[in-house]
Formats: C-alpha cells, structure tokens, sequence
C-alpha cells in the first residue's frame, strides 16, 4: 500500500493586490495619455513659447538648480502648513461648539456660511491693508481659504453623533470634557478628515493666490513671473511642484489614517 498524498496548492493572490494593481496601471496609463495629448495638441495648434512636457522636462534641472525657486518654495509651503495648522485647531474648537451648543450655532452659523461663501479675491484688497505687502497678509489668506472648511465640516460631524452614543456616555457618569474626548470626536472623525482634505487644497490656492496680489516671494510669485517672461516651462515646474506637495499631503493623511484611526473605512477597496 502506498501512503497517501495530499495535494497542495499555491495560496491564490488577493483580489486586492489585483485591484491596486490594476488601478495603478490604469492611473499610469491615462496620465501618459494626457501628457501625449498635450504634447500633440501644443505642438500642432500653440505659439512656440506655450509649455508642453517635453519642454517642462527640459526646464526641470535648471529650476532645480536655482536656489531662488527653493527659497521661494519653503516661503509658501511653510505659510501652507502653518495657516493649515491655525485653522485646524481654530475650526475644529468653533465647529465642535457650533454642533453642540445651540447658542453658539444661532450665533455665529450665519455669518459662517456668509464669508464661507466668500471669494478671496474680494477679500485680498481688505488683506493687503491691514497686514500690509508682508508675509503675514498671506498667511492671514491661508488660515481665511482653510478655517471654513473645517468649521463646516467639523459642525457637521458634531451634529451627526448619535444620540445613543451621548446617552450611554451619561449612564456612566461620563463629564463633558471626557464626553468630548471620548465620543464626539471619535465619532466626527470622517467629517474631520473631510474637512481638512478640503482646507489643504484651499491653503494651497489661497497662497499662490495671495503671492499674486500682494507680489512677495513664493512660488506663487515665481510662476507669475515666469509666465510673464514667457518662460511657461519654467512656471510649469512651481506648478508641479505645487500638484506633487497636494498629492504627498493627501498619502501622508492616508497613512496617518491607516496607522492611528485602523478602524476607519476598514474593508474599502484598496486598504
């Protein structure tokens, strides 16, 4: 008698990885789409002068090279992160309130939604006297394009937590401070998140924005001088430059996300 044999076999990959994979290449694709497209369309219908990616490529080593473009880089992503971080704290504290207190609601939600609703060029002119042509002016943009963002969105998850949540929290004898920590923002924490995706993509145009009007040193003012000078391939890498820190923000707070709050979106595709 021979001993019997057990078939083995390879474990199968995870539909996961083949959905990433596959998303990945499919990402791939259609940004070396465009970037053909693009180059086809200038090449054929543009002025020598508009940028096109072959042009771009050629222009990065020099940018890269020229420490004015570095300087003027930190000057507006430091302006970023800091008027992001004012008006995340800030919004976060009156949001919560908003959502919680009725009187706090009946008194500021109005005004809220009026200077939410607000452009920033119309309030860049009020800006510039105030501060001055100084870098303060524009950090004082950042922190106005971010703060509503996370207001409304923060109010929003405040007023979402579910009644059960408060009531068990009573049943236990929970304080309000401890009520705060423990269940209201835990529970405001895709609002949160959505908040500050939103108030990232504003600082960055309320900085390039602000460099603009006022004419200080940032990458906003690089491109705008460039362009002038009809270096578009030039301007063109500030402008990547400025793509590339919105997408490194967004994976950051993914990977933030993943590590300290695991329990959120757990089971989407792709985690």
């Amino acid at each position: 008698m021979t001993a019997p044999t057990v078939a083995t076999t390879e474990p199968a990959a995870t539909p996961a990885r083949h959905t990433a994979f596959g998303d990945f290449t499919i990402r791939i694709a259609a940004g070396i789409l465009i970037l053909v497209l693009w180059e086809v369309l200038v090449r054929a219908f543009a002025p020598p002068f508009v940028a096109r990616p072959t042009g771009i490529i050629a222009a990065f080593p020099g940018v890269m090279a020229n420490p004015t473009f570095w300087l003027a880089a930190q000057a507006t992503l430091t302006a970023v992160f800091q008027g992001l971080a004012i008006a995340f704290v800030a919004g976060t504290i009156l949001g919560v309130g908003i959502g919680r207190i009725r009187l706090v609601d009946r008194f500021s939600s109005l005004y809220i939604s009026g200077l939410f609703a607000m452009p920033l060029t119309a309030i860049l002119p009020l800006f510039s006297l105030w501060f001055g042509y100084t870098a303060d002016a524009r950090l004082a943009v950042v922190v106005f394009a971010c703060f509503f963002s996370v207001v409304t969105n923060v109010s929003d998850g405040a007023r979402a937590v579910p009644i059960e949540y408060i009531e068990v929290s009573r049943s236990f004898r929970g304080r309000a401070l401890s009520r705060l920590f423990d269940v209201i923002l835990p529970a405001s924490v895709p609002y949160i998140l959505a908040g500050l995706r939103l108030a990232a993509g504003r600082a960055l145009i309320g900085a390039v924005v602000a460099e603009f009007f006022v004419s200080i040193p940032g990458l906003g003012f690089f491109i705008l001088f460039e362009a002038r000078r009809f270096h578009h391939n030039e301007a063109f890498v500030g402008v990547a430059l400025l793509a590339c820190s919105g997408v490194l923000f967004e994976i950051a707070l993914r990977k933030a996300t993943a590590k300290w709050l695991p329990w959120y979106r757990r089971g989407e595709p792709g985690d």
